[in-house]
């Protein structure tokens, strides 16, 4: 697919950056080529071509979804009525049936698609999507999310998961299914409670991370399990974690067991996931959230992702990482501004850090990946998760109300 030309010289002026010092930066080739401190006091001056005026608003890196679904979002389709079901099969079972209904309406790559270009006007430049790899839809998702990834690469970039939505040692030939859906693109190996699903925790990780050692790729998990079994899960994924030289390419996501641990439990596995260097990802459910402020300053890296948006799962959701770590910081009483600095975090720095993003954040010679909002502050940012002004992707403008 076709590009656009590398965009020309661009100068941002008068921005405030995430540490609060104000600065002008110089954009050339899609990347950060100056960083220039602005004079107290200095007269403002129009902005001349190729060039934009701030006035004081926060400039951000990109924010990051750490975890989204692309593949499975009814974006663009009818509004679809939520469906509830008794427990997680069942849950799954209608799912199938009502994503066969919508795509025969609007296809997943256009859905997918949709969801993607939504995210990016919003100031995500960098999304990481399980995509379900089934026997039921094959390698098809995967492919849709592939064609949707080409169609909006000059706006935000898409990072796949093979995501074994019906289990893995559950149901035959999943196995085989994951291990082609890494040969033909997805760039992570995904799981799903080794024992809440498949009553298997040792068959399910001997095949996870037995691909991911084989591919060379990274891993993350879905465990929702609570109690004693989410605990002794976590334990065994940071402990392969460790035994394979994976640290820092492994996410569980969601965790809840996490959520539900007194303090003294909690530092025990929060230590042992630091030391394998396993992330942890939340979306800020309303029940048993990690607790995000403890398992950082217990040296956990924690992220942010949005989770499902407009599906068969959950019904709510817009791709606003800024009100996700709004969410995030109302659920895990992240008040000061210390507090919502580590919110604002999670979808940016922390996240860069869990999906392995190389030239990440405002620095000279970084990608000019960038996202300006109507705040003065990143505190500000959370709390209010304002307009966006402007959005850079390698220096392409995918928003921008700044133009003169």
């Amino acid at each position: 697919m076709a590009t656009h030309p590398t965009p020309g010289p661009q100068l941002l002026l008068d921005a405030t950056l995430p540490d609060g010092t104000r600065a002008d930066l110089r954009i050339e080739g899609g990347r950060i080529a100056e960083v220039t401190p602005v004079r107290p006091g200095r007269e403002p001056a129009a902005a001349g071509p190729g060039e934009r005026r701030l006035n004081g608003a926060l400039l951000l890196p990109a924010l990051v979804d750490g975890h989204a679904h692309l593949d499975k979002t009814f974006l663009g389709a009818p509004w679809q009525p939520h469906r509830e079901s008794a427990d997680l099969r069942t849950q799954i079972a209608s799912e199938r049936q009502q994503r066969r209904e919508v795509a025969a309406r609007l296809p997943v790559a256009d859905r997918a698609e949709a969801l993607a270009r939504r995210m990016a006007a919003l100031g995500t430049g960098f999304v990481r999507s399980h995509v379900d790899v089934d026997p039921d839809t094959g390698l098809d998702h995967l492919y849709a999310v592939l064609e949707a990834r080409e169609r909006v690469r000059d706006l935000i970039d898409v990072q796949p998961v093979a995501f074994p939505q019906s289990g893995v040692v559950a149901e035959p030939g999943v196995a085989q299914l994951l291990d082609a859906a890494l040969r033909e693109g997805a760039e992570l190996i995904g799981g799903l409670d080794p024992f809440g699903f498949d009553n298997d925790v040792d068959g399910q990780l001997d095949v996870v991370f037995g691909l991911a050692e084989r591919h060379g790729v990274g891993v993350d998990i879905h465990l929702h399990d609570g109690g004693a079994p989410g605990v002794a899960q976590l334990r065994a994924i940071a402990g392969r974690t460790a035994t394979l030289g994976l640290a820092g390419r492994v996410a569980v996501s969601h965790a809840y067991c996490l959520g539900q641990l007194d303090e003294r439990e909690l530092d025990a596995v929060a230590a042992v996931l630091a030391d394998a260097g396993v992330a942890v990802m939340t979306n800020g459910p309303a029940q048993s959230m990690p607790p995000v402020k403890r398992l950082h300053e217990r040296g956990v890296l924690v992220f942010a992702g949005s989770d499902n948006i407009r599906d068969a799962w959950w019904p709510y959701g817009t791709g606003d990482m800024l009100e996700r770590t709004t969410v995030i910081g109302l659920q895990g009483d992240l008040m000061t501004d210390q507090d919502l600095r580590l919110a604002a975090d999670l979808a940016t720095g922390h996240a860069a850090r869990a999906l392995g993003l190389a030239e990440y954040g405002i620095a000279v010679g970084g990608r000019a990946d960038l996202v300006a909002v109507a705040a003065h502050s990143v505190p500000e940012a959370v709390a209010a998760h304002p307009e966006r002004l402007l959005v850079l992707h390698r220096g392409h403008p995918v928003l921008d109300r700044l133009a003169p």
